[in-house]
């Protein structure tokens, strides 16, 4: 397969909701040739629309890259986002960021050729880091090196997860548009949804470049989602709440769920059994109310999701609650930067 001479390789999309500083940042960290990609930044009708313009203006006077700006009239809220930036971008690739993400130096020219190189696949499960709030970068290497996955339940369910973090998240856009829906809008998962059904039919590949850091900006305890009618209900904004928590965690099966009885297929009990094994992200995002607090939220998200159906949620819950989430964060990297990658449990 062979990209077509008119269209980029590659669209960055990025939605873009109150973060002008953070998206500025982000379009600075752009390095990579500029025939083969373009910028789709879709801002989300958010408070501080007007400077999250000027920093678009401001870019434009002086960059290389082709850019696509667009404002939405009303708040569409985080999924139907990402559908509007699938729809306007051009690549043969989607590649989205969140606004305060940031892509490591002189990795894009890589990633680039990497593309160029499994142009016949759906997806691309991309390594990448995260960031602590205390500057501490953990490592999301899954595998020793780039490996290829034929389309089944099990590489869906093995993906799902890993492809929650919005950053970096690699789609071939004609898959992507082919199975456009809104059932899914207030999740904040649809990606997840587009995994199932575009790698229950195409091949996938795992690619070892770190592309990209993620803020982790949900360690921060100020969410901004909730904004559009399509969250409120599920997400207050302000606070990572019990519910905002527990709610985010039903999304997942929700998704799994839809897909099983579309395809008479049990892969809700592969995604849960996968969960439950790397629940310690779903738990530790609580450990900051207390230890009291922590485990009426553990009882209550067990309980509600039926996420502890391995013995490692009992083991998350035993750890953050002797040692907190600090001192679990940093022997989680330990353990990653030791093995050079995510441990498979």
């Amino acid at each position: 397969m062979t990209r077509p001479p008119d269209r980029p390789l590659l669209s960055i999309c990025i939605p873009s909701y109150n973060r002008p500083a953070q998206l500025g940042n982000l379009l600075r960290t752009i390095d990579c040739d500029p025939s083969l990609i373009e910028i789709v930044i879709c801002e989300d009708a958010a408070p501080k629309r007007e400077e999250v313009r000027h920093i678009v203006e401001e870019f434009l006077k002086a960059t290389k890259y082709k850019v696509a700006y667009k404002e939405n009239e009303a708040n569409l809220g985080y999924d139907a986002n990402i559908r509007r930036l699938i729809k306007t971008a051009s690549g043969v690739f989607v590649l989205f960021m969140g606004d305060d993400d940031w892509f490591q130096e002189n990795s894009l020219d890589r990633f680039l050729a990497f593309l160029k190189e499994n142009l016949d696949v759906g997806y691309v499960l991309r390594s990448y880091f995260g960031q602590h709030p205390d500057g501490t970068l953990e490592s999301f290497n899954y595998l020793p090196r780039s490996q290829r996955f034929p389309p089944s339940l099990a590489t869906c369910a093995w993906l799902y997860k890993r492809s929650v973090s919005i950053c970096g998240v690699t789609f071939k856009r004609e898959s992507a548009l082919k199975y456009s829906t809104n059932h899914f809008d207030g999740t904040l998962l649809y990606q997840l949804y587009l995994v199932l059904e575009i790698c229950s039919r195409e091949e996938a590949v795992y690619s070892d470049i770190p592309v990209a850091i993620g803020a982790q900006s949900f360690r921060k305890d100020k969410p901004q989602f909730g904004a559009s009618s399509s969250e409120k209900g599920r997400y207050t904004p302000g606070e990572v709440t019990f519910d905002n928590s527990i709610n985010f965690t039903k999304g997942f099966f929700e998704i799994s769920q839809s897909f099983d009885k579309k395809n008479n297929s049990n892969i809700t009990d592969l995604i849960r059994r996968d969960l439950s094994k790397y629940s310690y992200p779903f738990l530790s995002i609580q450990r900051k109310r207390g230890l009291c607090q922590f485990m009426r939220f553990s009882f209550r998200l067990a309980k509600e999701t039926q996420i502890n159906s391995t013995w490692h949620y009992y083991f998350y819950t035993l750890a953050l609650s002797i040692l907190g989430e600090g001192a679990c964060d940093r022997a989680i990297v330990l353990i990653k930067n030791q093995l050079g990658y995510t441990p498979h449990l």
